[in-house]
């Protein structure tokens, strides 16, 4: 009885390491699909009648532009306290409370976030202040698809009161 078992046993084995082999050198291989470069790949025309995508609801000025612009709020406590809070919320990660560029996770960031007291950044103007949050260099520019455009002013009035704190 032991014997018929072991055969049997053996006769499985042998059917299935003969179905893995049959699949090991008879399946889908790689070689079967077609290899495109990234560099090699053309995009395919766009259907008539579509228009590209432009961001209309959240522009952010050119740098031509950004000279120009000013902070339509005005400077209230009230603003400023409004700005402090968007600041928390969307800022202090990476600038740290003070705006020293030491949060936490702004460590792991090179080159490591600005420190927004400094004189360089003090010395932008507001729009300059509003783009370079926007579009900053060292970051992707994720800032300008998370912080709303109607809490945008408030930072950059809040950004600019971090330079007159000791």
């Amino acid at each position: 009885m032991n014997q018929t078992i072991l055969k049997a046993g053996i006769a499985v084995a042998v059917i299935v390491a003969g179905i893995f082999a049959y699949l090991l050198f008879t399946g889908p291989r790689m070689r079967d699909q077609i290899l495109i470069k990234p560099f090699q790949a053309q995009m395919p025309s766009m259907p008539a009648g579509t228009l590209p995508v432009v961001d209309t609801i959240s522009p952010v000025p050119d740098e031509k532009q950004a000279k120009l612009l000013t902070n339509p709020l005005d400077k209230t406590p009230e603003n400023y306290a409004r700005g402090e809070v968007y600041y928390g919320y969307y800022c202090v990660f990476c600038h740290g409370n003070k705006g020293a560029g030491d949060g936490p996770v702004g460590y792991s960031y090179v080159p490591a976030p600005a420190d927004l007291r400094t004189s360089k950044v003090q010395a932008m103007s507001e729009g300059q202040l509003l783009r370079s949050s926007l579009t900053g260099i060292g970051h992707d520019p994720v800032l300008k698809k998370v912080v709303p455009p109607e809490h945008r002013w408030y930072i950059e009035l809040y950004v600019r009161s971090l330079g007159a704190k000791p």
